[in-house]
């Protein structure tokens, strides 16, 4: 399942899916993971919540984001939820480019069952229609 929290930049998405991540880790049965562009939101999520800097890692590409995430799903066979923070930059794309991440996304979900969680700084109406179909709030 692909989840979408949309919007502008500052009007509050990361304060909506940290909530959610923190609310999620309470009735997990397996592991949460949260993928954010740097660390600062460490001591906003719960210790149980496996953050993870992906700008630390050398990523430059869609195709390499893609692999990252692959790899942690791969290493995780407990894995439920992962959270991506500002889903456009740590991808490296644009909202003209979503519509094909949010089906290979769908493609993984499927197949590993893990729900991906994201935060996507475009207003909902600009979004293509299979991103807007995901769409779970739009601020």
């Amino acid at each position: 399942m692909i989840q979408i929290i949309s919007g502008r930049k500052g009007k509050g998405k990361t304060k909506h899916l940290l909530d959610m991540a923190n609310k999620a880790i309470t009735e997990a049965h397996g592991t949460i993971v949260y993928l954010d562009k740097n660390s600062k939101h460490m001591y906003e999520l719960s210790n149980k919540i496996r953050l993870i800097d992906v700008f630390s890692y050398p990523i430059h590409s869609y195709e390499s984001f893609l692999g990252f995430v692959s790899g942690i799903i791969s290493t995780d066979h407990d894995l439920e939820q992962m959270y991506l923070d500002s889903f456009l930059k740590l991808s490296h794309l644009d909202a003209s480019e979503i519509e094909n991440a949010v089906e290979d996304l769908k493609r993984i979900s499927e197949k590993y069952s893990v729900n991906f969680i994201l935060s996507v700084s475009e207003d909902d109406e600009f979004l293509p229609e299979n991103a807007r179909a995901c769409t779970i709030l739009a601020l």
